[in-house]
């Protein structure tokens, strides 16, 4: 019987692997512009975790129901485990702040705010911010309004106090939010002695407070940015006149009015401004409170331009073009002689698009299916598709409209598709699509039946995030394997008929009791004196049931090893429950996505690639799959990408119950495997 102590709290797993990435920023290994960025990442994805994950504690916290089964502790023991974690992530990302500053002063560039201004320099800003920013301010006099206006979330704020020299004479508050939608953050100004300068637009603004509030009797302008972050859960209502679409369209409508579950403030306000703030927002010290520094928005440093050398970025990997895909050849006839597999982002992602493309003109192809999570906001995909649709093909596009942030993208393009004739599905109420697909029909000869290809991959046909994710692709014309995606779409567009899959592992119907079954066979194996082993690489891992199915399997002797990117509730390395476990976590210039499997089996090993991670979400309630690779070239490759990650010394972590996320040192030659990776890729050794 496990107990709590067994687990670690996916929360506080997943602020560990954001710390891995605050690390990148420290890490002077790494390029200077890129640990810049990489400050960028990580208050990105802590914004996310506040919209999703905090606000699911804090719901939780309101419900009067026995939470033990849904998460480790308490929610409000939680939320302040949460809290004090995150504000100690918050002092180390400031220190790592600072230290970058210095850095590039060492390059000979300087951020410099409105006090560090030279005359030249300011006369620049003085014109700058009449002919660009003055026009795009709303400044609000809180002292004049009837109510507090609602801050948005995505949204920073300059808080200004204005007041006259005596500092105790009458004084007002203003609002003012930052026009990020129409102007950049980081504005160039012109070079001195062969130094470089970037000032933020946040004190640009700061630099102008005289003009903006020229026709008020205040000499002093004492400015403060502060942030929201707002629930970002969908209330999806149960209005059965209204189609799915609309529920959703109105639920992201909604979102923007969540409530909030972190307030972000410079630690330097005043006490008066903030309480004042405070009481206004409705937030006690209970919700969240994060004092930080200067500035808020660190997500715009994901973008923060290389103004210095090439050096300080990393250097740019040409995406590398597949022997099998090489201009010309026909790539449906190519797949029908092999199967083949692309690795995202190595490989160029035009290989898949151009696979697209070749369906909609081809006079063979009679159908195209395909399921998109996420859609590009400028998608060549879909592009692709519309053609495909305008030349006669049968298309269907199954679009998950609850992919979390994307759904206003989706909705476009399923609305563009549909109006090209396209059939859009909208997936099950209840399940998301979260399973990878495409299926090509062809019709090569009049007296054959359709002939079909399929695509599994273990990532989005997204063509932004496959230059950053790593991914696996598998391209096949395996009867076993097409036979069971066409079972699939069929599945999706009438959920209500029984189904069974030969070769797939699909959820939420079979994929558990599979993957059960597969570890219950190396269990067997070790009893019985045979080798047995997994591997497992994945994004998150988290589901309880099936952490205990691997704990039973280390006691029965079966040795495990976890690539984890992300959260990982397992405790390897424990004497009597996990001591044939041992995990680590790969963070580096790419996000690690793919997920592959391989288990032992007795000697004659079996190789899967999957959408889904280990948690109860993608178990039992997505529609994911796992598809096996058959083809012995193929299992090599994958092998071959394991064993990189295995021998990485360079951005590999340990996971243990400490969370300190401790990297793997050795004597042996470094090795990078996402380098590595590339670089056998580019020779064609993999």
């Amino acid at each position: 019987m496990m107990e709590m102590k067994d687990f670690i709290n996916r929360e506080l797993s997943w602020l560990t692997f954001n710390h891995a990435v605050l690390q990148e920023a420290a890490d002077k290994t790494v390029p200077l512009v890129e640990r810049i960025r990489f400050l960028g990442i990580f208050s990105n994805n802590l914004d996310e975790f506040f919209k999703v994950r905090v606000a699911s504690v804090k719901r939780l916290c309101e419900l009067k129901i026995d939470t033990s089964k849904l998460t480790i502790e308490e929610p409000k023991v939680l939320l302040t485990q949460i809290q004090k974690r995150v504000i100690e992530l918050q002092e180390l990302f400031d220190e790592t702040f600072h230290s970058l500053l210095e850095e590039l002063e060492k390059e000979n560039i300087f951020i410099i705010n409105e006090k560090q201004l030279s005359e030249k320099q300011l006369k620049y800003v003085n014109n700058y911010f009449v002919d660009n920013i003055i026009s795009e301010l709303s400044p609000i006099m809180l002292n004049y309004v009837n109510s507090f206006p609602r801050l948005k979330d995505k949204s920073i704020y300059l808080a200004t106090k204005l007041m006259n020299k005596s500092r105790k004479a009458g004084y007002e508050y203003s609002l003012m939010e930052l026009p990020r939608k129409t102007l950049p953050r980081f504005i160039q100004l012109p070079n001195e002695d062969k130094n470089s300068y970037i000032i933020l637009l946040d004190d640009v603004i700061r630099s102008q407070m005289g003009l903006i509030f020229s026709k008020f009797p205040y000499t002093l302008f004492d400015s403060y940015t502060i942030k929201i972050t707002r629930d970002a859960e969908l209330d999806i209502d149960n209005d059965l006149t209204k189609s799915f679409l609309e529920k959703i369209s109105k639920g992201v409508k909604e979102r923007k009015k969540g409530q909030p579950v972190r307030f972000v403030y410079d630690k330097k306000m005043p006490a008066d401004l903030l309480d004042f703030l405070k009481k206004q927002l409705s937030i006690d010290t209970e919700d969240n409170l994060i004092p930080g520094g200067r500035y808020h928005n660190f997500k715009d440093f994901m973008e923060f331009p290389n103004i210095g050398p090439d050096k300080l970025e990393y250097k740019k990997l040409k995406p590398l073009t597949h022997p099998d895909f090489m201009p010309g050849k026909n790539i449906l006839d190519t797949i029908d002689k092999k199967d083949l597999l692309l690795y995202f982002p190595y490989h160029n992602f035009s290989h898949f698009v151009n696979i697209l493309r070749e369906a909609a003109i081809d006079p063979t192809v009679s159908s195209i299916k395909i399921s998109l999570y996420r859609v590009a906001r400028v998608s060549k995909v879909i592009n692709t598709l519309i053609n495909a649709s305008l030349n006669g093909k049968d298309v269907t596009v199954v679009i998950e409209l609850q992919a979390r942030f994307d759904e206003e993208s989706n909705i476009y393009w399923s609305q563009k598709l549909e109006e090209a004739g396209a059939k859009v599905v909208f997936g099950i109420p209840g399940l998301k699509v979260h399973a990878k697909l495409l299926l090509i029909g062809r019709k090569i000869n009049k007296d054959e039946k359709i002939h079909y290809t399929a695509c599994i991959s273990t990532g989005n046909f997204h063509e932004g995030t496959a230059k950053v994710y790593s991914d696996v692709t598998l391209f096949t014309s395996e009867k076993k394997i097409t036979r069971d995606v066409r079972k699939l779409f069929d599945f999706i567009e009438a959920p209500y008929k029984p189904i069974e899959f030969k070769s797939l592992l699909v959820s939420p119907v079979y994929m558990r009791n599979d993957l059960g079954t597969l570890i219950d066979k190396e269990v067997e194996n070790a009893k019985e004196g045979k080798k047995a082993s997994i591997i497992l690489k994945l994004n998150n891992l988290v589901d309880r049931k099936m952490i205990a199915k691997l704990y039973h399997a280390s006691q029965a002797g079966v040795k495990i090893t976890l690539i984890v990117r992300g959260i990982c509730s397992l405790i390897p390395g424990v004497a009597g429950l996990s001591e044939n476990i041992s995990a680590i976590c790969i963070v580096g210039r790419f996000l690690e996505h793919s997920r592959i499997f391989i288990f032992e089996n007795g000697g004659n090993e079996l190789y899967f690639i999957s959408s889904a991670d280990w948690m109860t979400r993608n178990l039992d309630h997505r529609i994911e799959t796992v598809a096996p690779i058959y083809d012995k070239g193929l299992q090599k490759e994958l092998r071959h990408i394991i064993d990189l990650h295995l021998a990485d010394n360079v951005k590999t972590r340990l996971i243990s119950a400490k969370q300190d996320n401790k990297y793997r040192k050795d004597n042996k030659k470094k090795i990078n495997a996402q380098d590595e990776h590339y670089r056998l890729l580019s020779i064609n050794k993999l």
